[in-house]
């Protein structure tokens, strides 16, 4: 019934003008590196060794039903134990054991093995985000669900999902790593717990605050690979997608290179004086990655959860107060001073005085806002 409700689904969907192709799979992905390779090997070996116990165990069951059945033998027999059986059935299930712990037991280690790694990658998970920061190149960036899914999720956005490509499952600023170079990943939040998974990766670990879990991976495909965050984290857990682009080394030098000149060019504009219009524009794009989540790109937040932007008290009130709420965070909001630039900073607080009809007249530089890093010891 389930098999044919989806055929007419399918039916209905293709009629509509929609192509729908389910992916069906009965076992876990091989994945594309080393450790998810290995993993799935042991995954089969168990597999094999539990469905021969299963074979053993309900075979003698169902012979010894039909074979010694009632009818065959009315009178039962009288013996109550077997010493050597007993210890038979003692000693198999332990070997068994032992040949299913020493291999676990080693892969387990190598998962954690995460010396001689050829670069590092710290991941911080936030509310409902990821930052990627290249420890070695010192830079890094935030990758967000993109604003075309973004919007389409919204309760009446008029929007419909299948016009959105790669629908929930796309960010605006993939992860981008070389291919065949081990690769140490540091993982911690900082917020609430949040768990780094993609599924090819043959891992998952969890990202909690105020402490630090690591991993590594050494990918062997170039491509394209999609995860997710599998911690439940709050009510947007469903919308922080993970986006991992595998390059040849060739290409990713090249993509490091061009990174390093936009972070070289964007330190040299938060120096310069901003017009409003330039920090309207790009503050429009960081609030919507950044901010619209809990208050919405309409600035009206969500009663009860999530405080209003519009005519809200701190970004109509002392511009001082809202810098500092922004930078250092409050209660259940996280602070964003080591998660956006200093020109992005500036942008989405003059932004958010002086959009949704706030009309502050405000506007806050880029130069102020390093200063207040200064002064709060983030450039340290």
């Amino acid at each position: 019934m389930k098999r044919l409700q989806q055929l007419l689904a399918g039916i209905v969907l293709s009629g509509l003008g929609t192509v729908v192709h389910a992916d069906y799979t009965l076992n876990m992905p091989v994945g594309v590196t080393e450790l998810s390779r290995e993993t799935y090997g042991l995954h089969m070996m168990v597999i094999y060794i539990c469905a021969a116990i299963g074979l053993v165990v309900f075979g003698a069951m169902f012979y010894s039903i039909y074979a010694f059945r009632k009818e065959k033998h009315p009178v039962p027999a009288t013996f109550h134990e077997n010493s050597k059986i007993e210890i038979l059935w003692t000693i198999i299930p332990f070997l068994i054991l032992i040949a299913m712990v020493y291999p676990a037991t080693d892969l387990t280690i190598k998962h954690y093995d995460t010396e001689n790694a050829e670069m590092t990658i710290k991941i911080t998970g936030y509310q409902w985000r990821w930052r990627y920061d290249y420890v070695d190149e010192g830079f890094g960036f935030m990758s967000s669900l993109k604003a075309d899914s973004n919007a389409a999720r919204q309760i009446d956005s008029g929007i419909s999902p299948r016009k959105v490509h790669n629908y929930l499952q796309a960010v605006d600023h993939p992860l981008v790593i070389p291919v065949n170079t081990k690769i140490r990943f540091l993982m911690t939040s900082a917020d609430v717990i949040h768990a780094w998974w993609v599924p090819e990766f043959g891992w998952k670990r969890d990202a909690i605050p105020g402490f630090i879990t690591d991993a590594w991976a050494s990918i062997d495909k170039v491509g394209i690979y999609h995860g997710a965050c599998a911690e439940l984290c709050g009510r947007d857990h469903g919308f922080m997608p993970i986006v991992v682009d595998v390059r040849s080394k060739e290409d990713y030098q090249a993509w490091l290179a061009e990174k390093k000149l936009i972070l070289e060019q964007d330190n040299a504009q938060a120096d310069r004086v901003w017009s409003k219009n330039e920090l309207m524009v790009k503050g429009k794009d960081i609030y919507l990655s950044a901010c619209a989540g809990c208050h919405q790109p309409n600035g009206e937040g969500i009663k009860g959860s999530f405080p209003a932007i519009k005519a809200s008290p701190v970004a109509t009130g002392d511009k001082d107060s809202h810098i500092e709420l922004v930078l250092e965070g409050k209660g259940a909001m996280t602070g964003f001073a080591e998660a956006l630039s200093p020109v992005e900073l500036a942008a989405v607080i003059t932004y958010q005085r002086n959009a949704f009809e706030n009309n502050s007249g405000d506007l806050v530089q880029p130069a102020k806002i390093k200063e207040w890093l200064e002064d709060l010891g983030y450039d340290e």
